[in-house]
């Protein structure tokens, strides 16, 4: 995303979207759906967390996770979008934490190489269906 459009757009962080998702606080789910609406942007990284804090502290099932992500992904602008969707979608389907599903999606997607000792990891970095 070029510079000029993030001048008019917020950077929204993990609480901002888990308040919008969540309307545990009515105020701040209010204000967080006008910061989204008024246009919004964010970073694989608080996708990330904000993935582990829905599974780890809410006990969101996964399925539910991945409904809730590609549904931000229609109304926030994420960083990486593709590589966010790719691994989301992949962290559905396997017991990889979401992390590891975006280290996936960005060498399968962007062609990066990855190095890691992790053998689940390397599993699927060498499977050619990623």
């Amino acid at each position: 995303m070029n510079v000029l459009l993030r001048k008019n757009m917020q950077l929204i962080d993990t609480n901002v979207i888990l308040r919008f998702v969540l309307n545990d606080n009515v105020e701040m789910a209010q204000r967080a759906a006008e910061v989204i609406a008024s246009g919004a942007y964010t970073k694989p990284e608080v996708i990330a967390e904000v993935v582990y804090v829905l599974k780890s502290v809410y006990s969101t099932p996964k399925d539910k996770i991945k409904s809730i992500i590609r549904g931000l992904s229609d109304i926030i602008r994420i960083e990486n979008s593709d590589c966010v969707v790719h691994a989301i979608d992949l962290f559905s389907s396997t017991s990889l934490d979401f992390v590891d599903c975006l280290l996936v999606a960005y060498h399968s997607l962007n062609g990066e190489t990855v190095f890691t000792f992790d053998k689940k990891l390397n599993k699927h970095l060498n499977t050619d269906a990623m």
